[in-house]
């Protein structure tokens, strides 16, 4: 499912305007990784991970949000990058800097992404290679080649490395 978001657009409505940027980067968390937040089963922090495909799991670290879409209970994608749309002001290179542009915070934590504030809509099928490789940021189960990019473009996070 990581690599089936690249090239949909993530979209925020907000009291003031559409927010919209188009995915160039996503992360898989999946059973059995030690990466995952749901490997230890629900938690008050992770309990939107359990609910059903489509819906939006929010989590913050260090004052700043990141958010995933939930795929089967358990397991999620990051969004980690986006080309900016209409109405995103700023750079959503990362995935802290994702939301900030979105303006997606605790509130849209468990909502759906198919009829709530924060929706996935389809776009324009990728052009060019999508390649994989290893996750970012993390100490467990760091080699898994579980990040998706849109080769050759602007708005990933940073260059993609291969597994070891």
């Amino acid at each position: 499912m990581a690599r089936e978001l690249l090239g949909r657009y993530l979209v925020h409505r907000t009291a003031d305007r559409y927010r919209i940027v188009r995915l160039v980067e996503t992360e898989a968390y999946v059973s059995g990784d030690l990466a995952n937040h749901a490997r230890l089963g629900p938690t008050m922090r992770n309990r939107s991970m359990f609910g059903p495909p489509g819906t939006l799991y929010v989590y913050r670290i260090h004052q700043v949000h990141l958010a995933n879409a939930v795929t089967r209970p358990g397991e999620a994608v990051l969004f980690r990058a986006a080309e900016p749309g209409a109405g995103a002001i700023g750079n959503p290179r990362g995935p802290g800097r994702l939301c900030r542009v979105l303006r997606i915070g605790m509130e849209q934590n468990g909502t759906s992404l198919i009829d709530g504030p924060v929706r996935i809509l389809s776009g324009p099928a990728p052009v060019g290679r999508i390649r994989r490789g290893v996750r970012v940021g993390i100490r467990h189960d760091a080699d898994r080649p579980l990040r998706f990019v849109l080769d050759g473009n602007r708005w990933i996070s940073r260059p993609l490395r291969s597994s070891r």
